[in-house]
């Protein structure tokens, strides 16, 4: 039982993790900061407003040592949600047990075998939703079997890797699609440790067993149970047939689950609540599928950083289950159900057709450089969105029975959020200089880190297993972002496909598919709201056409991620719908400068930039962009923001002159494309077409 935890410094951080222990949580989730994931220091041009927000930062070795404070890491399990840094963190990990080890008068080798846990490690879902990748496939993966060849041999008990099918449903992946790229992700890692000759083929069931799955359950309770054995049956028959595993308890399918949040709504956000209670049942009840480890998010993750007691309440969820229900204590309920068996048939159908075409293109490698699987997910993410705005699918409190009581939970919102220190960032770069400073000062310290990282560099441009020269960069004090700098000379850096330029165009044609073609099931609903949502659309597109004659010229929206949040799906549906709206779209993904978004603006002459901010760092970044544009003689040029936005960070944002505020209340995209085009209207001194511009 955890908690996904993690904010604003390594001490803040440790105090929070002492006391959900003490509540009794039974495992840590960490949660790193941007920077952290993507391989910057704090006082990186990239890291501003990005430090602390969304998780801890860690910066080196003492980082580290201040997380896990008094919290004995050969007695702990710990999960780490780090990719592109994985290998990093880890030796970073290693190195604090060892300390501690030797305070105690342990063995250090002894210690480190006995290290249980896990890094999430999955590159492949970084590109195409999370975005947190710094490297390309091959030497990522490189990065990866290197870590499951020294785990395998020096921490047997921990998971070098866990295949993440999460991110993927939060960005729009349907069951079958889940199901297959994550199969097809593991036959990639595996084909590559293969390849990679380190663990020899007789131990390669070992490899196989310290393999677990991070998986997302939605709403659609009968739906996720019946994905979840699909996953159980599919994984033994892969492992046995394709990798020769005989042993059945290596074979065994595990894996942890957060539910969904792609699902939770601002709009009554009190139904979240039950929302996560019957996807948690989706994950626990088929005791033959069930998770071996289960996180919850809070109810208020659509408004903001949930509190502590916010997340006491998802913990307590898990307990009233585990300890006061029966539903634990029986064989699977659902054995022998020809309804059950029925779906998760199809389920594999679908699955093995689509990890058949991965493997067709050359592998999931292959079908992420392409830009295929991104394509599709950004399709699908559209699909699901036109049918909420069609409401074919109800989303209560939402689309349907939206009429509410006033909420005291969301009484005072302002304090239902937690709020990040705003000084934390300020104290982050002056520790992070200071610690590199304090390092250099002494001739011998300074000797020992610029050896680790010519190690480092030198190893890289071989074949030889970087896992031993990252703990020599960590013991040497190394910094993550030196670390990553180094890698970078050698690898490159890389930029993934967006997706959105191959994304189907909305025509009459673009309506509710059946479930068979999406791998949703079939849904509830008439043709009613899907031809209202094809006239708003309509509407829209002559409003753009309308005003770009007046202006003699095509309206341009420029779509734009600043800072480190990786997570574009917001911006690609804008981007998409924009685009069918009869925008020019310019759009250059993720991980921008403001000055860069600034520069873009300027150069393509766009009629309004749209800002997509989910991290919390708005109030750091969307200034720096109207600042820039002022200072550009753009002033002319409004922008518009859209993520997860408290009302006082809304309101503050429109006094210092952003025109529209958007958070996931506002799930309408022809509607909010109309705003958008009376915000171009306004700025050009024309009368409004129709759209609302919100106060």
């Amino acid at each position: 039982m955890r908690t996904y935890a993690g904010h604003s410094s390594a001490a803040a951080s440790n105090a929070l993790y002492r006391t959900n222990l003490a509540k009794g949580q039974t495992g840590l989730s960490v949660a790193f900061d941007l920077p952290t994931q993507t391989g910057y220091d704090p006082d990186h041009v990239l890291a501003r407003g990005e430090v602390g927000k969304v998780g801890v930062p860690i910066s080196h070795v003492g980082d580290m040592r201040a997380l896990f404070d008094g919290i004995p890491l050969a007695e702990m399990n710990t999960s780490m949600t780090i990719n592109a840094t994985a290998m990093w963190l880890l030796a970073l990990y290693e190195a604090v047990a060892e300390e501690q080890a030797q305070e105690q008068g342990l063995d250090a080798a002894e210690v480190r075998r006995r290290l249980a846990g896990t890094t999430q490690n999955d590159i492949i879902k970084e590109y195409l939703s999370r975005g947190t990748h710094v490297f390309g496939p091959a030497p990522s993966l490189r990065l990866i079997t290197d870590m499951i060849a020294y785990t395998v041999t020096e921490m047997p008990r921990w998971n070098p890797i866990n295949i993440c099918s999460y991110h993927l449903q939060e960005a729009g992946a349907t069951p079958v699609q889940e199901l297959a790229y994550s199969l097809a992700t593991a036959i990639a890692v595996l084909d590559a440790v293969v390849e990679a000759g380190q663990v020899p083929r007789e131990r390669l069931g070992e490899v196989v067993g310290r393999i677990s799955f991070f998986v997302n359950a939605g709403v659609r309770f009968v739906e996720e149970m019946c994905k979840m054995r699909a996953f159980v049956q599919l994984w033994d028959q892969l492992t046995q047939e394709r990798y020769g595993v005989q042993d059945p308890r290596q074979r065994r399918f595990r894996y942890g689950v957060q539910v969904n949040s792609l699902g939770l709504t601002e709009a009554q956000p009190e139904n979240n609540v039950q929302r996560i209670v019957l996807e948690m049942l989706a994950v626990t009840l088929s005791k033959d599928a069930r998770a071996r480890a289960v996180q919850l998010p809070a109810w208020n993750e659509a408004l903001g950083l949930p509190r502590p007691w916010d997340q006491q309440w998802s913990l307590r969820i898990q307990q009233v289950l585990a300890y006061e229900s029966d539903l634990l204590e029986h064989e699977d309920l659902f054995a022998g159900s020809h309804v059950v068996e029925a779906t998760v048939a199809e389920l594999v159908a679908g699955a093995t057709a689509e990890l058949e075409r991965i493997q067709e293109m050359g592998g999931v490698v292959e079908a992420v450089e392409s830009g295929y699987l991104k394509s599709a997910l950004v399709a699908s993410h559209a699909a699901r969105r036109r049918r909420i705005e069609a409401g074919v699918d109800k989303v209560v409190g939402v689309n349907c029975f939206e009429t509410t009581e006033p909420s005291p939970l969301t009484a005072d919102l302002d304090t239902a959020i937690h709020v990040a220190d705003p000084d934390v960032e300020d104290r982050a770069v002056a520790a992070v200089r200071r610690w590199r400073e304090e390092r250099d000062a002494d001739p011998q310290r300074r000797e020992a880190a610029e050896a680790a990282l010519q190690r480092l560099r030198a190893d890289a441009a071989t074949e030889t297993n970087l896992m031993a020269a990252s703990i020599a960069c960590a013991r040497a004090g190394i910094t993550t972002g030196e670390w990553t700098d180094a890698l970078r000379d050698v690898f490159g850096e890389y930029r993934a496909a967006t997706g959105v330029g191959a994304a189907a165009a909305a025509g009459p044609e673009a309506g509710p598919r059946s479930g068979r073609e999406t791998g949703q099931g079939a849904r509830p609903g008439n043709g009613d709201g899907d031809e209202a949502w094809h006239e708003g659309l309509a509407d829209v597109r002559e409003a753009v056409r309308r005003t770009g004659e007046e202006l003699g010229t095509h309206l341009r929206f420029l779509v734009g991620k600043p800072g480190l949040d990786g997570h574009s799906n917001g911006a690609e549906q804008v981007a998409v719908r924009a685009r069918d709206a009869g925008f020019e779209v310019v759009y250059q993904g993720i991980r921008l400068t403001p000055e860069q978004i600034v520069a873009a603006a300027v150069a393509e002459d766009v009629h309004v930039v749209g800002l997509s901010i989910l991290s919390g760092s708005h109030m750091a970044l969307v200034p720096a962009v109207l600042t820039g544009l002022r200072d550009a003689g753009a002033e002319d040029v409004p922008v518009v923001v859209g993520g997860i936005i408290p009302d006082a960070d809304a309101r503050r944002l429109r006094e210092l002159g952003v025109a529209a505020v958007f958070t996931p209340k506002d799930f309408g995209l022809n509607d909010i494309m109309g705003q958008v085009v009376d915000v171009v209207r306004a700025a050009r001194g024309l009368a409004p077409s129709g759209g609302t511009v919100r106060d």
